[in-house]
């Protein structure tokens, strides 16, 4: 694609990369077969294609960004299968998110789009205010008919049926192996998921300390940044990612580790980009040390010996997380797990299309989420599974909204099979819950 930056723009790193990207791309469009909002919109501006388009145009003529342009880059989802699918390697994460970033300062939104961004920024990166946001949520569900705005109405429709109490496994610590020890490594405890789920995080620490794994809680780490960086507040996406890369760097250059260990594929995508967030700011080579030993749980586990399972009585149908296997290029590993302790595995019918929960694109975009979610519920059960599997606390909550099949986590699953509890999930009243004996 052909560029008509200026010297002057170009000497704006932030424009100077996004001026490489622009030109990577060859208009191909096989971008547009893999969009989900293309799919449904039919829009070529709702392309992965047509928003490369209106970004160019917005960087080059430095213009306020109009509301149509808003609009359509708004509706991006974020799940990168465009990048997956580019012959040319264009790489459209890091031009939307810049694009978002130029938004956000130059661009002023209704109040009520002000007014909620800025409440989802206050809340759901920090662990107790969203705690009592979803019991506000829960008490306010009733009076649902009531809000104005759909948007408002799908906040109320994310609180779970429980609240699960604070598990005292998130709170700054170490934990030793259960066996010879191979590896010492740090765990991202997260944000969001500490008040949703609280078993993701103990099942991971059951599962690595019993490969042989010290697990370590660093002082100070948080959330890494990822909601309000793809709002384009980098200001605070910064904010908390620096904390991370402190607390981190801090355990490195003590003990040592061997690895950072995500189990939220979206938090992994994220700090996985550190190196390139940071690029340019004091914290540069913390970042990219950082960044340079992120794995996601499923890496770390292929590295440890897992133990082959006898073959179980449960058929798991595996929902790929976009930001896993786009965001990250994992798509084996946790299916290869999952095969190796003894589950039956099944995947859906375009298993590289979003779920549509997307960090906050539930929230921000139900009526696109919810036909996504539809879609994707629909093609996971045709696969007649007793369980559903993901990596990401954001894909289990949208998929398990709109089925009685419970799902889990994928490392829950593989902890139960090497001796853990059972997930919580598989005992909910009102779900269909599978008799597997020799996990019983």
């Amino acid at each position: 694609m052909q560029t008509t930056f200026t010297k002057d723009q170009l000497k704006a790193p932030g424009i100077q990369q996004a001026n490489e990207i622009l030109r990577a791309c060859v208009h191909c469009g096989f971008c547009t077969a893999t969009c989900p909002t293309y799919q449904i919109l039919g829009d070529e501006l709702d392309s992965p294609r047509g928003r490369i388009y209106q970004i160019k145009d917005m960087l080059e003529n430095e213009r306020v960004p109009d509301e149509k342009t808003v609009k359509h880059i708004d509706r991006c989802l974020s799940c990168l299968a465009c990048m997956t699918t580019c012959p040319s390697g264009v790489h459209y994460m890091h031009l939307v998110d810049h694009a978002r970033e130029y938004i956000e300062d130059n661009y002023k939104r209704p109040f009520t789009d002000r007014m909620l961004r800025w409440v989802l920024a206050q809340i759901l990166p920090y662990p107790m205010r969203f705690r009592w946001a979803l019991i506000g949520a829960k008490l306010g569900r009733p009076f649902r008919f009531l809000m104005p705005d759909a948007r408002l109405r799908a906040m109320l429709d994310m609180a779970p049926k429980s609240i699960p109490p604070v598990s005292r496994n998130d709170e700054p610590q170490s934990f030793a192996p259960q066996a010879k020890q191979k590896m010492r490594v740090a765990l991202m405890t997260g944000c969001a998921q500490k008040a949703l789920n609280t078993d993701i995080n103990d099942a991971t620490i059951r599962l690595l300390t019993r490969l042989g794994c010290e697990v370590v809680v660093a002082e100070g780490a948080g959330c890494c940044g990822a909601l309000t960086h793809h709002m384009g507040k980098t200001r605070e996406s910064h904010a908390t990612a620096a904390k991370n890369i402190k607390a981190w760097c801090a355990e490195i250059d003590g003990d040592g580790l061997d690895a950072i260990v995500i189990n939220t594929s979206g938090c992994g995508t994220t700090v996985k980009d550190y190196g390139h967030m940071f690029r340019n700011e004091a914290l540069a080579k913390d970042a990219a040390r950082v960044s340079g030993i992120a794995m996601d749980v499923s890496e770390v586990l292929m590295k440890l010996d897992l133990p082959s399972g006898a073959d179980q009585d449960a058929v798991v149908a595996y929902h790929a997380a976009c930001s896993l296997q786009h965001g990250q290029q994992i798509k084996t590993y946790p299916k290869d797990l999952l095969k190796r302790a003894g589950f039956t595995v099944v995947e859906p019918a375009d298993s590289h299309l979003c779920c549509g929960s997307a960090g906050t694109y539930n929230l921000m975009q139900p009526e696109i989420s919810g036909q996504l979610k539809t879609r994707k519920v629909r093609t996971l059960e045709a696969k007649k599974p007793d369980i559903i599997a993901a990596g990401n606390i954001g894909c289990m909550m949208q998929i398990g909204s709109a089925t009685e099949v419970p799902i889990v986590h994928t490392v829950e699953l593989l902890d139960w099979a090497t001796g853990g509890p059972q997930p919580r999930a598989l005992t909910e009243p009102g779900k269909q819950v599978p008799e597997i004996p020799n996990l019983r």
